[in-house]
């Protein structure tokens, strides 16, 4: 299946790198065995970013490679070195591209101007190396944090081309002809309807005015709901200053007239929407054919009776194109002076703020087994139980120094929860933990490197049957020396017989 070589719209899955993790290292060099930490910190992720290029004019290049991903960020290492940034994705695209979430339909950003650019995923934050963990009270850290996931989504661009004259019109009506006798382009022109399947564009230079023009292909009744290919290309119009209504006065399709056609095409403009603002202009074609000229003279004073310009030109001859360019020109030139100057700015797409309040929320919820679970969410939290490698027990003992100075172990006490019960950090796929409350925090790390003697705590079902245990060797223990002590009673008994017979 052949690939068309205009595309307006393109679903792309776009994915940023994931940082990278920090090195736990100590320093070593003769005489000097423990010369404290100096793992480095991860690199972070790379970002993927959008940005306009004025040279390009269609999104074809993603409809054929829909995934893109940044590259991830490399590890740190000892010595205090930090690990390298993954590097970023930029995708450029054309001038006038809408981004929006493809599964909320939210519009992330709207990128007009060659310098415009969006971050659309963000790369993940590098992981702390043990370096930057010391502190006073923990002085030779044996962990570090891990990297952070970069973002991922899925976006919509959606191409609408900034032109400053959009004309519209019935197909065939000579739109294409138009743009090509007065500028440079040579769009396809031929004598049948739907010639025309993507949007033309066309520069023009009238005196010192330089300035755009773009048609919109295949405008028919009912194009605002799907009939015909106005539907598609109706958004194309959208940032143009005005419009020109391009009327064939020499069609001979029954039923069709120039007002007829202008009625027709406005009734779509309004049932399109956002365009009602626009100043408007008719250009009566085809008047080299005779009958052409005799009906443009005489609707010429009927749409001037409704407060528009009219022009009667033939793409053919060249009839009244000077004219039409000119006026054209004078109304691109009022537009221009009447619009605010907007300084072009880069955009960068930033979590929503969060209103000022507590930092996590706990919420008490049934397991279905007649139990229940305390499920603590927030943003801290989430994050801290991302960065934490599970296998190190000293990474565990500072993940809940942590949670202990956000005031988690405070709020389960005062909601009621006991030692032993289930508290699940987190969403997706939750990290569960038995809380063990009154646990001494801030004080030096005095086991063995990658454990913390605060975490060594078992379950109270294990903490029962090691009384029993206990119990058990107890009992043993006492059976033992009462057997040896009647062992001792009987060996003295028959030492002091043997020695009365030797009397």
């Amino acid at each position: 299946m052949a690939i068309p070589s205009f595309i307006d719209q393109a679903v792309l899955t776009v994915s940023a790198g994931n940082g990278g993790n920090g090195c736990a290292s100590i320093h070593r060099e003769k005489f000097k065995p423990l010369g404290g930490p100096d793992g480095g910190n991860g690199g972070h992720g790379g970002s993927v970013i959008i940005r306009v290029d004025p040279n390009l004019t269609t999104l074809v290049e993603y409809h054929r490679q829909s995934v893109r991903k940044a590259a991830n960020g490399k590890p740190g290492l000892g010595d205090f070195n930090n690990g390298a940034n993954g590097e970023d994705v930029v995708l450029t695209v054309p001038d006038g591209t809408v981004i929006s979430d493809a599964e909320t339909g939210v519009v992330l950003a709207d990128l007009v101007g060659p310098e415009a650019e969006v971050v659309v995923a963000a790369g993940g934050r590098g992981g702390l190396g043990n370096a930057a963990l010391a502190s006073q009270s923990r002085k030779a850290p044996g962990f570090a944090l891990l990297g952070e996931e970069g973002g991922s989504r899925q976006i919509t661009l959606e191409l609408k081309v900034v032109a400053d004259i959009g004309l519209v019109g019935f197909p065939s009506a000579g739109k294409s002809s138009l743009i090509a006798a007065i500028s440079r382009a040579r769009p396809k022109i031929a004598d049948y309807p739907f010639t025309t399947l993507i949007p033309n564009l066309g520069v023009i230079v009238a005196g010192d005015i330089t300035f755009t023009v773009a048609d919109v292909p295949g405008l028919i009744e009912g194009a605002s709901e799907g009939r015909g290919l106005g539907h598609d290309f109706l958004r194309h119009i959208e940032r143009c200053q005005a419009i020109v209504h391009v009327i064939d006065c020499a069609t001979y399709e029954p039923g069709r007239d120039p007002l007829t056609d202008l009625d027709i095409i406005e009734a779509e403009l309004a049932a399109h929407g956002g365009l009602e603002d626009r100043p408007r202009m008719v250009a009566l074609n085809k008047i080299d054919v005779p009958d052409g000229g005799e009906l443009a003279e005489i609707v010429a004073d009927d749409i001037r009776a409704r407060g528009l310009q009219v022009f009667g030109i033939s793409t053919k001859s060249g009839a009244g194109l000077q004219a039409l360019t000119f006026a054209m020109a004078d109304l691109v030139a009022r537009r221009r002076a009447e619009a605010p100057k907007v300084a072009p700015k880069k955009i960068v797409i930033r979590p929503e703020p969060v209103a000022s309040g507590p930092e996590f929320t706990i919420t008490r919820q049934g397991d279905g087994d007649g139990g229940f679970v305390w499920r603590v969410r927030g943003e801290k939290p989430e994050r801290w139980v991302r960065q934490t490698d599970f296998a190190n027990a000293e990474a565990v003992g500072y993940l809940a120094d942590r949670f202990a100075r956000l005031g988690i172990e405070e709020e389960l006490l005062a909601m009621g929860a006991l030692a032993g019960d289930a508290v699940a950090i987190g969403a997706d796929n939750p990290v569960v933990f038995d809380f063990a409350p009154q646990v001494e925090i801030g004080a030096e790390i005095l086991s063995r490197r990658g454990e913390d003697n605060r975490m060594v705590s078992d379950r109270p079902a294990a903490q029962r049957r090691r009384v029993k245990d206990a119990e058990y060797h107890a009992a043993k223990a006492e059976e033992r020396e009462a057997a040896r002590e009647a062992e001792r009673a009987t060996r003295l008994a028959a030492e002091g017989f043997g020695a009365a017979e030797d009397d």
